[in-house]
C-alpha cells in the first residue's frame, strides 16, 4: 500500500501556453522511454527479485517514477490549459488535439500510444536491473532532448530535477546491481 502526499516533489507552476512545447514533452509520460513504462517495469520486477533489498529499491524507484508521471502530466496539462483547437494547429499539434482535445494522453512525441510492449521483466535480477539501467539513461538522454528544444524556463526548471532523478536512479540500480553479481561471484 502506498501513502499520497497531494504536492509534487517539485513545484510545476508554467506561466506560457505552448501546445507544440507540450507534444513534445508528452512523450516522457507515455513514450517508450517515459515515467509510466518505467513506473510499470519497476514495480512489476520487484516481484522477482531475490530479497528485500532488490524488492524496497524497485518498490522506492517505482512509486517515485508514479510521482515523475503526476509532474510531467502536470507540466503538459498547464501548457496546454484554456488552448483551443486552432492554437494546436498552429503548433503543428492539431491531429493530437482532434483525438484528445487537451487531455493528458499517454503517448509519444510522435503520437504512438502507450503499449506495454516498452515494459521488460525478466524474473532475472541481472538481465532486468540492465534493462533498468538502460532504461534510465534513455530517459535522462530524452530529457537532454526536451531541453534542447525549450526556451521555457518554468518547463526547464521542472524538466531538470527530473533529469536529476534519472541519474540517481541508474546509480541506486548500478550499486544494486553490483551487490547481485558479488553474491553470484561468491557461490
Amino acid at each position: 500500500m502506498f501513502i499520497f502526499e497531494k504536492r509534487t516533489q517539485i513545484p510545476v507552476n508554467i506561466r506560457n501556453r505552448n501546445p507544440r512545447l507540450a507534444g513534445i514533452i508528452l512523450s516522457q509520460y507515455g513514450g517508450p522511454d517515459g515515467e509510466l513504462g518505467a513506473s510499470l517495469r519497476y514495480l512489476s520486477q520487484r516481484f522477482t527479485m531475490p530479497d528485500n533489498m532488490g524488492k524496497a529499491l524497485l518498490t522506492d524507484i517505482g512509486t517515485e517514477e508514479l510521482a515523475h508521471l503526476e509532474i510531467v502530466g502536470s507540466i503538459v496539462a498547464q501548457l496546454t490549459d484554456g488552448e483551443g483547437a486552432k492554437s494546436f494547429d498552429r503548433y503543428g499539434t492539431g491531429a493530437y488535439y482532434v483525438d484528445h482535445a487537451n487531455a493528458v494522453y499517454p503517448a509519444s512525441a510522435a503520437g504512438v500510444p502507450f503499449t506495454a510492449a516498452y515494459l521488460q521483466s525478466k524474473a532475472d535480477p541481472i538481465a532486468d536491473l540492465t534493462e533498468d539501467l538502460a532504461a534510465e539513461q534513455k530517459a535522462r538522454a530524452t530529457y537532454d532532448n526536451i531541453l534542447r528544444l525549450s526556451d521555457d524556463p518554468d518547463v526547464n526548471e521542472v524538466i531538470k530535477f527530473l533529469r536529476q532523478r534519472e541519474v540517481i536512479h541508474f546509480q541506486r540500480f548500478g550499486e544494486l546491481l553490483d551487490h547481485y553479481q558479488e553474491k553470484i561471484c561468491r557461490t
